[in-house]
């Protein structure tokens, strides 16, 4: 197949190319840029220097240069610009912004400060958390790519609200990420002299990923439910930890709560469960695609916590949107992802 690609001078552009050029039914990746078209690929991006020096082609060449599936890694409100003229039968698309994540166009202006794209396109979008939403995206030709925290979060506290485990009102969701979850542009909230030796918190009660985790709830659930989220930048380059509150309900035990994790994901190569109050760190799952999980039950409490682990430009961005590929065109779902994480 050729593959395309918007955006590939930010990380998650960057991984990618990095993923696609070593994947073995991707035979050409095609690189666009908005801003940077006819420059070559390693001006932009030095550690490619002498590996893949090929120019970057204009946006209006994409429609006419034969792919199979494009990749748009574009921020949130340009995809929705230039996405709908391409879409059709033959093209298939995977949008790693926000812009078709949530289906409400209300809610979109309110969180993402943004006009929508259109209604049609937003509903045909399939949300791609692949663990629970496989037969739709087999099915799909324009699929919105999870947000990194959202995908943390779902994975680890799904299955518990799905079988009526917690309380879905007493949800609380602390999760803390690497700096490059910010993105390639530099800026204030992420100048190192400001970032490093330090923790902090932001957008406070206000991320755009909370209507996104809330949607993604009632449809894998059907539980309506508002939570309480918040983010923290940590001073390291990649990885997500989301450790996650709730009250259990009466039927809920540790065994209990074992096997269902475990009816939910001992088929899933990409999620790992671990035993109760396995002690989880980032860089288990680092240049990863896995996500792992645990749990601890807190009898005095009557609480859970549950924590999961991901690395945030993999199963939160590049690496969610190769194994969406795979499934969409029917390709092994491993396929190019099997790589065990970097460590140390």
């Amino acid at each position: 197949m050729r593959a395309g690609i918007i955006g590939v001078t930010g990380y998650g552009g960057m991984e990618l190319f990095r993923l696609l050029s070593a994947h073995t039914e991707i035979t050409e990746v095609v690189l666009y840029s908005s801003s940077k078209a006819g420059k070559q690929l390693s001006e932009e991006i030095q550690h490619l220097y002498h590996i893949h020096d090929q120019k970057l082609r204009s946006l209006k060449q994409l429609s006419s240069d034969g792919l199979d599936i494009v990749f748009s890694s574009a921020p949130s409100g340009v995809s929705s610009e230039f996405l709908p003229s391409l879409v059709n039968e033959k093209l298939k698309i995977i949008d790693l912004a926000g812009d078709f994540r949530l289906k409400d166009p209300d809610t979109y202006r309110a969180w993402y400060k943004k006009e929508p794209p259109p209604q049609p396109l937003v509903n045909e979008a399939i949300y791609g958390l692949t663990e629970w939403k496989r037969e739709e995206v087999q099915n799909g030709n324009l699929i919105a790519n999870p947000g990194c925290y959202p995908t943390a979060a779902l994975i680890g506290i799904l299955p518990l609200l799905k079988e009526n485990m917690i309380n879905p009102t007493s949800l609380v969701i602390d999760a803390k990420s690497g700096i490059s979850g910010a993105g390639a542009t530099p800026g204030k909230g992420t100048h190192f002299s400001q970032i490093n030796d330090s923790l902090g918190i932001y957008k406070i009660n206000q991320h755009q990923h909370i209507p996104e985790i809330e949607q993604t709830i009632q449809s894998c659930t059907d539980t309506a439910t508002k939570i309480t989220f918040n983010t923290h930048l940590v001073p390291m380059t990649r990885g997500i930890m989301t450790t996650m509150y709730a009250e259990l309900t009466d039927s809920a035990t540790s065994r209990s709560i074992k096997e269902i994790f475990g009816s939910y994901y001992d088929s899933e190569y990409f999620v790992r469960v671990h035993r109760e109050k396995a002690n989880l760190f980032t860089k288990q799952v680092y240049g990863s695609n896995f996500c792992d999980v645990t749990f601890a039950v807190d009898e005095r409490t009557n609480r859970i916590t549950v924590i999961s682990c991901i690395d945030n430009l993999l199963k939160g961005a590049a690496g969610q949107a190769v194994q969406n590929m795979n499934v969409m065109f029917g390709i092994n779902e491993t396929e190019g992802l099997r790589s065990s994480p970097m460590f140390p």
